[in-house]
């Protein structure tokens, strides 16, 4: 999942993106309206944690064009606002949801997992062949056998099992799993790959991550490679 942090309070939005970044989300930084604006102008992001009161455009302005321009990214907006007035204008202008600053981290986690559910799939278990994947618990299993992934193997992972048998290039998996500043150099979704396949692959003798020359990888129950 990539994400876009709009906050100008500097440590508000460090905060953020470091416990994001610890579940394994790809996530950057934007800390005015017009800012966010262009980044979202370039980079398709799954969701967008949106302040209302920032410098040059305001929240508010900046979901309204969002979804003018057909964004489709989960919103939610944060704002030290608490009145019913503000949380139904912040909701008409197309947010998808709406925090009160101060707010609990473990709640804006918990939101955010709701809405890429919500954005994604209706159901929490992906499957391909006698592996599966909980996108609630982060668990994965191959039949009885749970298998260990660290934050980043897993969001890889993730993002191939959503779309089994579909080729991913190497750019697709980095920009949906690492931030701008990451994604460029160039042997991290080969790196991550390689240690997929130790865990997922050679421990049960079934090959399921296969290399497509010269385009990239997908994931598949069949064991035949291009």
């Amino acid at each position: 999942m990539h994400v876009l942090i709009v906050e100008d309070q500097l440590n508000v939005s460090t905060y953020i993106k470091r416990a994001l970044e610890e579940q394994g989300y790809a996530v950057d930084v934007a800390h005015t309206g017009q800012e966010a604006l262009d980044w979202a102008d370039v980079v398709p992001y799954d969701l967008i944690v949106l302040d209302i009161m920032l410098p040059e455009i305001n929240g508010i302005t900046v979901c309204r064009r969002l979804r003018s321009q057909g964004n489709q990214a989960a919103i939610l907006m944060l704002t030290a606002r608490d009145t019913v007035d503000d949380r139904v204008t912040g909701l008409d202008a197309g947010a998808d949801d709406y925090l009160v600053k101060p707010f609990d981290l473990k709640e804006l986690l918990a939101r955010l997992r709701a809405l890429s559910r919500r954005h994604t799939t209706q159901s929490s278990t992906l499957k391909v062949g006698d592996l599966t994947l909980d996108t609630r618990t982060h668990v994965v299993m191959h039949n009885d056998t749970l298998i260990k992934l660290t934050a980043k193997e897993y969001a890889v992972l993730e993002c191939l099992m959503r779309e089994p048998d579909r080729v991913f290039t190497r750019t697709e998996i980095a920009e949906s799993i690492w931030n701008y500043d990451v994604y460029n150099q160039s042997n991290v979704v080969d790196v991550y790959i390689r240690n997929l396949r130790r865990k997922i692959d050679d421990p049960f003798g079934r090959k399921r991550i296969h290399t497509v020359r010269g385009a990239g990888y997908r994931l598949s129950d069949e064991e035949v490679d291009e």
